[in-house]
């Protein structure tokens, strides 16, 4: 792994054991995942554990989550839509087996 970082220029930063408030990002993800995932599912295997990671990570966290430090905005937001007039209906996209839904306003 320290070949890994050195490599690629990154820095590593070792912080003390048992000490979360040394890395506060890390901790509040962690705790981010474990209250809006890992509470409310049952893993079978890590092949399970790894793809509901990759769902909950690449198709809700960063896409349609808001966060805290970005106003309300994801980190990745998806391109603004136009303003739609007149009438329109709400589309609820299920992610995560339907644990999490990212919402559409689309033209009725």
């Amino acid at each position: 792994m320290n070949r890994f970082l050195v490599g690629t220029g990154i820095e590593e930063i070792k912080s003390a054991y048992r000490s979360p408030w040394q890395n506060p990002f890390l901790e509040r993800y962690i705790g981010n995942l474990r209250r809006e995932l890992l509470d409310h599912v049952l893993i079978f295997s890590e092949g399970h554990l790894k793809r509901l990671l990759k769902e909950f990570i690449e198709e809700y966290y960063h896409i349609a989550r808001p966060h805290q430090g970005l106003d309300g905005d994801p980190p990745f937001p998806a391109a603004k839509p136009e303003p739609v007039t007149g009438a329109s209906r709400l589309i609820s996209i299920p992610v995560v087996g339907g644990l999490h839904h990212r919402y559409v306003r689309v033209a009725a």
